[in-house]
């Protein structure tokens, strides 16, 4: 018997459960940047601090890019399209221009946070120089889309729209015939 510790992701025919999804991968990685200060501070880059800067290296490095694109370049031009719909929330074209307009910001922040993380994930004691507003910005950042945009994504795109956004997140993974598998399950 495989034991699953995790649930797993929603497949690309669930394209805003499969954001979702993401959205705690990135909470999780959060939570490590939030702790890994103290325990380097207790005990040094040691095996556990090394494993740890690894994994969020590996999300921000690989994921972390595909995800912005998968919103910036699919979900949020979709969105776009509802800002005057009288199903939508007045404040939609200005929370999906906020959230578009974050992105880069993280990233070039991420580009400030990246080598000290590579360093603890080398054995190395770092300070993780700004961590902490990096950490508080992207948690302000999720909420907006956790508790705002998705939920009104959820609600305003139509079965097609749906459709083409996961196959387009899958293409964007190099999984160009995954969202046809899926969705014949």
């Amino acid at each position: 018997m495989k034991l699953q510790l995790h649930e797993p992701a929603p497949g690309f025919h669930r394209p805003i459960d499969f954001l979702r999804a993401c959205h705690r991968r990135i909470t999780n990685c959060l939570d490590t940047l939030e702790r890994l200060p103290t325990h380097i501070e207790q005990h040094g880059a040691d095996a556990e601090a090394q494993s740890a800067a690894r994994r969020v290296l590996a999300y921000f490095e690989q994921a972390a890019p595909q995800h912005h694109a998968d919103e910036d370049e699919d979900l949020f031009p979709i969105l776009h399209a509802y800002r005057d719909d009288p199903g939508a929330h007045p404040q939609l074209g200005e929370w999906v221009d906020r959230l578009s307009a974050e992105h880069p910001r993280l990233e070039a922040a991420w580009d400030t946070l990246e080598p000290s993380l590579q360093d603890i994930a080398a054995g190395r004691a770092d300070l993780l120089q700004g961590a902490e507003e990096w950490v508080r910005l992207y948690r302000a950042h999720l909420e907006l889309e956790d508790n705002a945009v998705l939920p009104l994504a959820d609600h305003l795109l139509s079965p097609e729209e749906r459709t083409r956004l996961g196959r387009s997140m899958a293409r964007r993974r190099g999984i160009p015939d995954a969202y046809a598998e899926q969705a014949d399950e």
